[in-house]
């Protein structure tokens, strides 16, 4: 019989992968973790005590008697914070007032005189919906040659926010305990297409000038709202300065290189974190990549190629539906190399593009 090493018990708001990754991670601490659904019932949960602890695997839930019972239980970490970072709105007011670089934006509140909303805002327009929309659904480019008619329903439920010429993305992931003591992964950069997220890189053997940046920014944030847990912000990279697109207040899939690459995961330093169990900066080990699999299945002759780590999710495969990722770990460039020129032969036509990027980004930054 397994012995539980820490005897609170973990519940997470919602059943998806990132909830199974903190089981994972969970398990080997002997850490119970329960993943909650928006199908569960109450009655099946009401034994919940104050000496558990809540978290959540993601910002947007349905709500429910169980969901709304949970919000009772001080014990939910960063309730309150996750209820309003959710809000896109919320969380530009949050960069403005600690004054975070961001893109110019406005919440879209009423019909628009467009001439004067380019002026401010530029030639193109993103407008996003406030709550939910990742993964680039409810986000929409709007340009100043076009004529723009808009439904009441997105009055007061959309931002538009000048567009970023940048010339990468990236994310820093960290994590603050209720001690406020905070560590940081390495920066990592990150290729989105369509606004889902393909593959990252993180940038491991030098001291980029760009960690500093990030961390100042994400550690002022969490130590301003109180955040305990792991966090992740999103970058544009403009004229070698970072201008802060978004954060997720939980764990991130531009950290999922983490479970292979470093010492500490970030599900399991997530843990720590909610748990104060000891937290430190983690090691990392070698270059690591990260490459979603996205509508399309894993083929079992990935798992003869030594440097490759698979993660499946057990999803029906849909477009555009993450079904898995692969971590690639070596500290040799030409093993990594071969290996992506591989999978470039045996994944889809448009995973090409993605596969050369990563060959140049990883040579490029190490």
């Amino acid at each position: 019989m397994r012995t539980q090493f820490y005897k609170k018990i973990v519940y997470v708001i919602g059943n998806g992968q990132l909830s199974k990754m903190l089981f994972q991670a969970g398990y080997f601490l002997g850490i119970k973790i329960i993943s909650i659904s928006e199908k569960d019932k109450l009655k099946n949960f009401n034994y919940i005590s104050n000496n558990n602890i809540i978290t959540a695997e993601i910002e947007n839930w349905k709500e429910t008697k169980l969901i709304n019972y949970l919000h009772k239980n001080n014990k939910f970490i960063n309730y309150n914070i996750l209820i309003s970072l959710r809000d896109r709105l919320n969380q530009k007011k949050l960069f403005d007032k600690l004054k975070l670089p961001t893109a110019t934006w406005k919440l879209l509140k009423s019909p628009l005189n467009w001439k004067k909303t380019f002026e401010k805002l530029g030639d193109t327009i993103i407008m996003k919906s406030r709550i939910g929309g990742y993964d680039g659904k409810n986000q929409y480019i709007i340009n100043k040659d076009k004529e723009i008619e808009l439904d009441n329903n997105y009055y007061n439920n959309f931002i538009l926010e000048k567009k970023i010429k940048f010339a990468e993305e990236l994310s820093i992931i960290g994590a603050r305990n209720n001690k406020g003591r905070k560590v940081f992964y390495p920066i990592t950069f990150n290729l989105h297409d369509s606004g889902i997220l393909r593959c990252s890189i993180p940038y491991i053997h030098k001291r980029h000038n760009l960690q500093k940046q990030a961390e100042q920014m994400l550690g002022s944030l969490m130590k301003f709202t109180n955040y305990i847990g792991v966090m992740a912000m999103e970058f544009f990279l403009f004229e070698n300065n970072l201008i802060v697109n978004e954060i997720a207040p939980r764990v991130h899939n531009s950290g999922h290189w983490t479970q292979n690459g470093s010492s500490i995961s970030q599900f399991e330093l997530h843990l720590r974190s909610i748990l104060n169990l000891p937290i430190h900066t983690p090691k990392i080990y070698f270059s690591s990549i990260m490459i979603n699999i996205i509508g399309h299945k894993i083929d079992i002759i990935f798992l003869k190629d030594p440097l490759l780590h698979i993660y499946w999710y057990n999803k029906k495969v849909k477009h555009n539906r993450k079904v898995g990722h692969i971590n690639i770990i070596s500290d040799k460039y030409n093993k990594i190399k071969k290996s992506l020129l591989i999978l470039k032969e045996k994944l889809p036509l448009e995973y090409k593009k993605y596969l050369l990027w990563l060959i140049k980004k990883i040579k490029e930054i190490n």
